[in-house]
């Protein structure tokens, strides 16, 4: 879719209640250290233990992110944050083994306050788009006919990784990461998988979208040789667009029902031709913005999430307004176009499906720590709840 935008070696202690007495002699001090090497591993024994359519390929760019995975905690400081650590307690008996409250792959306390400042980002960037678009190239390496886990590709973070963000389809998303990245690096306890989910989801309700039943708890690959090969991703111009979309959705284990309600997110964001070669430099509705101008949308109010995708691609009035051919295949093919037939009518029923679809597309692939995954949300979302910078959208002040 359009408009995409260290390791540290441990210091580990001994509780306060478990320190000798002043009693307790030299030897005793030494059998402790002793008892706390056995427990706990040290740091060297754990170190070697867009714009365009959200699913499409494109030439990238291939921009530079040689650094960035040491940033990203891949196979270290990831082990640091999450291990499930023993305490030591220490007595004049000897030393003992207690086991610490278990740990999962992300803190849920600090999934919530990453929620938070994912919602300052996009008031502020008006970058839900490429949010979206980044959670959704992530998860949608996914392959049901593979079961290795990280082999089967999905919602496991390998997309931080410059080897995958250097995949055509992935042209731009390196911006998505860059805008990430300073939330990552505040909520340590948060997994990639799970922050590149939850920013999509948090872009979608934000703008005015449906509540998504969305769970956490994604465990991230460690290393770029975990990152699937190139070419999973759909493409946005296939010779034959319908045949296409099938193939790559069905792999995924989707169906039309999901493949239709999933392509009416491209009621947000633009194409940039200089990254897909699709749509125009810029139209009556992107030249102002806001966030960085130019490329051309697929709705007038392109930072509102409703149902307009369809009515405008069936109509195909405005020539300002874009149409790939995956989009028009949603009105060509006859299975899929009774549900973009239905969506165009009925928002209720899109958003309805949509936000099943996004939450289905958001699990793929992923390995959950709890297996159970962990639910941010029981209430559903309030009404009241829309995007304000909607009314920008359409180049107007």
């Amino acid at each position: 879719m359009a408009e995409r935008v260290l390791f540290t070696r441990p210091s580990f202690t001994l509780p306060s209640q478990a320190q000798p007495s002043p009693t307790t002699t030299m030897a005793s001090t030494a059998t402790a250290a002793i008892a706390a090497a056995r427990i706990i591993p040290s740091a060297t024994a754990l170190s070697s233990s867009s714009s365009r359519s959200f699913f499409s390929s494109s030439s990238a760019s291939r921009s530079s992110l040689k650094c960035l995975h040491l940033r990203s905690s891949p196979r270290i400081s990831h082990l640091f944050v999450n291990q499930r650590r023993a305490e030591v307690r220490v007595s004049s008996g000897g030393y003992a083994r207690v086991s610490a409250p278990k740990s999962f792959a992300s803190d849920p306390d600090q999934l919530k306050s990453a929620r938070e400042d994912i919602k300052e980002l996009l008031r502020t960037k008006f970058c839900h788009p490429i949010l979206i678009r980044m959670g959704w190239h992530d998860a949608g390496t996914y392959n049901k006919n593979i079961e290795e886990w990280p082999q089967r590709g999905g919602a496991n973070g390998s997309l931080r990784f410059e080897i995958e963000l250097k995949h055509a389809a992935n042209a731009g998303l390196v911006n998505a990461l860059k805008l990430l990245q300073p939330i990552k690096d505040k909520y340590a306890g948060v997994t990639y998988a799970d922050l590149f989910q939850l920013a999509g989801a948090t872009a979608v309700e934000e703008a005015g979208g449906p509540k998504i039943p969305m769970k956490y708890g994604r465990v991230d690959v460690s290393a770029p040789e975990q990152c699937p090969e190139e070419g999973r991703l759909p493409d946005a111009g296939p010779p034959a667009p319908a045949d296409h979309l099938r193939q790559v959705f069905y792999r995924m284990g989707l169906n039309d029902k999901e493949i239709v309600a999933l392509s009416g997110a491209h009621t947000l964001g633009r194409s940039r031709p200089e990254r897909s070669g699709w749509g125009k430099p810029e139209t009556k509705y992107t030249k102002d913005g806001p966030g960085a101008p130019g490329g051309q949308s697929w709705t007038v109010q392109w930072l509102k999430f409703d149902n307009s995708y369809f009515k405008d691609i069936k109509e195909k009035r405005d020539e300002d307004l874009l149409v790939l051919p995956t989009d028009a295949a949603l009105f060509e093919d006859p299975s899929f176009k009774v549900y973009a037939e239905k969506y165009a009518e009925d928002q209720v029923a899109f958003f309805n499906d949509y936000a099943e679809a996004h939450a289905k597309l958001s699990n793929l692939g992923a390995k959950f720590d709890p297996p159970e995954g962990i639910v941010l949300d029981t209430s559903p979302k309030p009404q009241a709840e829309k995007f304000e910078a909607a009314k920008y959208s359409s180049g107007k002040d």
